[in-house]
């Protein structure tokens, strides 16, 4: 592993210096000649049919240009989790819909001379309703009664996956463990809100600037909804202040795409953050029945898991994210015999969607939870009864007996023991004064890429500048997580040279090559081996030019911008002269294209540890120590790996103790700003302790795999796990809530 030079060391993020010296332009920045500015009317009622919308008084004030509703725009279905071209999922959604499904549907959208003048005329609209019944709960939803949100029903789907015979399993188990857990909604909390500037021009042409983590799918969601053909639209990511996977559906854009075709000018469209906690996107709550079967040694024979996932008012991305989290419960566990049955269910909420993790935190909270109690039950030590069945490095996938790479969740449970001093701190549990100490860890799992599911392809072009330095030309959607500068860390490591010597062009559809989306840990095991594909490629072309201006036909290595013999190494030539040689001599620039298609489908692997103080009287809970190991195969940019492990953290314990949507009877958010929404703070942290365990993947570039989605994974069910310990009870509910008394 050593032999590498940048492979392994620390690389801020490229654009680190534009961001703090406030010199970057995300969108909201952004200002076209001629601009107007554009403003929604979300939906006040759950479930409503719309009879009419009274603009005629809205026109009136001054600077009014256009008012969008569901009267005159398009009625075009669509799925704004589309990710490419015949991408077969449920098209329920339209722009501006006549029958609103939760509050903060779209109703109406008005552009104007100024943002005062569209909020005024946005005031002034006035819209008739006929309210229908509403659905907020999963369960009462699937009810025969219920009335359809959608004609068909409120089951999006049924989903199944199995292994072996569980029926027959069970019954030669010695205990049987059968629980309920729930999960609420997540707002993804980025610090950008929601925004877009859509340009439709003379010439028919549809310009989008978003923060989209999917331009490609965005282009042809847009093609269709306007009814244009793909080369009449452009897509370009600009800066993405923060995502989480808020930002891979389309929400807004087509509210400015059709502003701007109705006024023909560029319209800015910008949420503030009570908008868009109501109307873009939540992550799945979630219902999951568990039962398991053990042997008295704590051997788990067999595991059956039905799950209901809340969509929300529209489909969406309830097969891809129900589809994403069936396949991980199954890589975790030498369980011979598993059944999975998931159904994602319409409710009058918020359109559910991609959130990191993609629903690995909502299985494995309930998974992980349960085996805390198994444990408890048993009288076995958490950790033991883990390693006693977790996967090997040989393990398999238990459906389909088909290998699961380099798994390393074993290395990662010892390592956490270790580095938590989880034996030493067991036997000093106890209570001191009101406060009363408990410790608890969980394991997690996720996914590299969609290979299986979808088209995990990435193109990227290279070129080679005429000073020695290079330009990459590459689709992916950077979201502050450093994944274009590991690009340049995988080229620089190929070509010899350092990462500053490679600028990037990155993410506008008519410029770059097609890629896939920036989700499902993609980044490093695709789009890092796609960059390292790309840069060999680049290096044999100049390595075969060096030979021909050396005149010789022996071995060449490229070292700090020079292609050097590595038997005389005096006899060398400079990347800079190679280019202008091949622009001079041969009429070409040293330019290339590559395609990458993922190989397989690995996972990843983390091993989290908690410790909490639990007050006794006032039911405080606080997270003192909190250790966290991880399976990465090889640690590209130990920086990058550190951030988004801590950032993980955060998100999770938010999660386990004080995130979560709240709604009235009626289906309002009651919690819609961060005043009453409760993320963690820098001040509610622990201190964290995280390891990168290193057994190189053999797929992945450089042995590499992810992290970024795996690192939210295990948090919540490790702190659930750690206050059970503490008041020996049972948690089936995040965020957690003690009673009185207990």
């Amino acid at each position: 592993m050593s032999k590498e030079k940048i492979i392994g060391n620390s690389y801020p993020v490229k654009d680190a210096n534009l961001k703090v010296t406030g010199q970057l332009k995300y969108v909201g920045d952004m200002k076209l000649p001629n601009m107007l500015y554009g403003k929604m009317l979300l939906s006040p009622v759950a479930h409503a049919n719309i009879k009419s919308i009274d603009i005629s008084e809205a026109l009136k004030v001054p600077g009014v240009r256009a008012i969008a509703t569901c009267f005159n725009t398009p009625q075009t279905k669509y799925n704004s989790a589309l990710r490419f071209y015949e991408h077969d999922i449920p098209n329920t959604e339209v722009v501006f819909p006549q029958t609103v499904r939760f509050v903060g549907d779209r109703v109406a959208a008005v552009a104007a001379e100024t943002e005062k003048a569209a909020k005024e005329a946005i005031k002034l609209i006035k819209v008739e309703y006929e309210e229908l019944p509403v659905i907020l709960d999963v369960e009462e939803a699937i009810k025969e009664e219920a009335i359809h949100i959608h004609s068909g029903g409120n089951k999006v789907i049924e989903m199944r996956a199995d292994a072996g015979d569980v029926d027959k399993a069970f019954k030669e188990c010695d205990r049987i463990f059968e629980d309920r857990y729930e999960v609420p909604p997540i707002h993804h909390g980025a610090i950008e809100t929601h925004v877009a500037i859509a340009q439709y021009d003379y010439t028919d042409k549809l310009t989008l600037w978003a923060p989209t983590q999917n331009t490609f799918a965005f282009r042809i969601l847009l093609s269709q909804i306007m009814n244009i053909p793909l080369h009449k639209v452009r897509v370009i990511r600009p800066t993405i202040g923060g995502a989480f996977g808020g930002k891979l559906e389309m929400t807004i854009e087509p509210v400015a795409a059709i502003l701007s075709k109705m006024t023909r000018r560029p319209v800015k469209l910008v949420l503030d953050r009570t908008e868009t906690i109501i109307s873009t996107r939540a992550r799945h709550s979630a219902v999951v029945y568990i039962k398991t079967g053990v042997e008295e040694d704590g051997t788990i024979l067999a595991q059956d898991i039905k799950m209901y996932t809340n969509t929300g008012a529209y489909a969406s991305s309830a097969l891809n994210v129900m589809g994403a989290l069936s396949h991980k419960i199954y890589k975790v566990y030498k369980i011979p015999n598993m059944r999975f049955r998931g159904i994602p269910v319409y409710t009058n909420t918020i359109t559910a969607g991609a959130m990191r993790g993609y629903g690995s935190p909502q299985v494995f909270m309930a998974q992980q939870t349960q085996l805390g109690k198994i444990s408890r039950e048993l009288n076995i030590d958490l950790v033991e009864l883990q390693k006693r069945n977790a996967v090997e490095p040989s393990g398999v996938d238990q459906r389909f007996n088909s290998p699961l790479g380099n798994p390393r969740v074993l290395d990662c449970i010892e390592k956490g023991r270790e580095l938590f001093k989880w034996d030493e701190k067991k036997k000093a549990i106890g209570a001191e004064d009101n406060w009363v100490k408990g410790i608890g860890m969980a394991i997690g799992a996720h996914g590299n890429g969609v290979f299986g599911a979808h088209r995990d392809v990435i193109t990227l072009i290279l070129k080679l500048n005429e000073d020695g330095t290079l330009t990459l030309i590459t689709g992916t959607h950077d979201m502050g997580n450093g994944t274009v500068t590991m690009q340049t860390q995988m080229i620089a490591e190929v070509l010899g040279i350092t990462p500053d010597k490679v600028e990037t062009f990155e993410t506008d559809t008519d410029a770059c090559a097609w890629n896939l989306g920036d989700y499902a840990s993609r980044g490093v095991f695709v789009e890092g081996a796609a960059a390292k594909k790309t840069a060999e490629k680049l290096k044999q072309l100049i390595i075969s030019d060096a030979m021909e201006l050396l005149e010789v036909e022996e071995e060449l290595e490229l070292i700090d911008g020079f292609v050097v013999s590595k038997s005389n190494p005096e006899k060398k030539v400079s990347l800079s002269d190679i280019a202008v040689n091949s622009q001079r001599v041969k009429n070409k620039e040293l330019t290339v294209i590559e395609d990458y298609a993922s190989p397989a489908g690995l996972t990843s692997y983390g091993a989290h540890f908690a410790e909490v103080l639990v007050n006794k009287e006032t039911r405080e809970i606080k997270v003192i120590d909190f250790v966290a190991v991880h399976d990465v195969g090889r640690v590209i940019n130990p920086m990058s790996l550190e951030g988004q492990l801590e950032g993980g953290i955060q998100m999770g314990l938010g999660y386990a103790l004080s995130e979560g949507y709240v709604f009235d009877e009626k289906g309002k958010p009651l919690n819609n700003n961060f005043f009453t929404y409760k993320m963690f703070r820098a001040t509610d942290m622990p201190k964290i302790t995280t390891f990168f365990i290193e057994e190189l993947e053999e797929k992945g570039p450089y042995g590499a795999k992810s992290i970024g989605e795996c690192a939210v994974v295990p948090v919540a069910p490790a702190i659930c796990n750690a206050v059970a310990d503490a008041l020996n009870i049972d948690i089936n509910q995040l965020p957690i809530k003690i009673k009185r008394g207990v």
